[in-house]
């Protein structure tokens, strides 16, 4: 079922957020900034309601990328993930040189950076203090010229 006419859907509708319930705010905060590196964008507090807000994101946000909302219900450290929630995906220049790094800054990669099964396409998965996944994919640029992935080596290189 179509929606909007192709031509029109990138004028008309857009993507914000994401929304992540998290069990401790400034510990999601601290991941997101210092091992992602992404902004802390606003902050806001609901004392009535009794939750907390974070806004990541890169650069400033919207208008120009989608941002991750952060979501700390008071009282609540943990949530069930369940099975239908699969991952945020992150476009990075090499994905090798970002494992090095999320490792070194306490981060916890779950599969390390190499072709996807049955593809080229460099990717790698980390996993956020609160169990949410998230895949970084490999700009199809830094693959070699013969379509195979670029070595950790030849990206450094390069």
């Amino acid at each position: 079922m179509e929606i909007l006419p192709r031509n029109n859907r990138s004028h008309e509708m857009r993507l914000l957020h994401t929304m992540l319930r998290v069990g401790n705010l400034q510990r999601s905060i601290d991941f997101y900034t210092q091992v992602l590196g992404m902004n802390l964008l606003r902050t806001s507090e609901n004392p009535e309601y009794k939750y907390s807000l974070a806004f990541v994101g890169y650069g400033g946000g919207n208008p120009e990328q989608a941002e991750i909302e952060l979501t700390y219900n008071w009282g609540t450290e943990n949530y069930e993930l369940g099975t239908a929630y699969g991952h945020i995906a992150l476009g990075v220049p090499d994905a090798y040189a970002a494992c090095e790094k999320i490792k070194a800054a306490g981060g916890n990669v779950t599969r390390e950076a190499g072709p996807v099964k049955g593809g080229t396409t460099v990717i790698a998965f980390v996993t956020d203090p609160d169990g949410y996944k998230i895949e970084l994919i490999q700009d199809k640029s830094k693959a070699s010229g013969d379509g195979r992935p670029a070595t950790a080596d030849a990206l450094r290189a390069s």
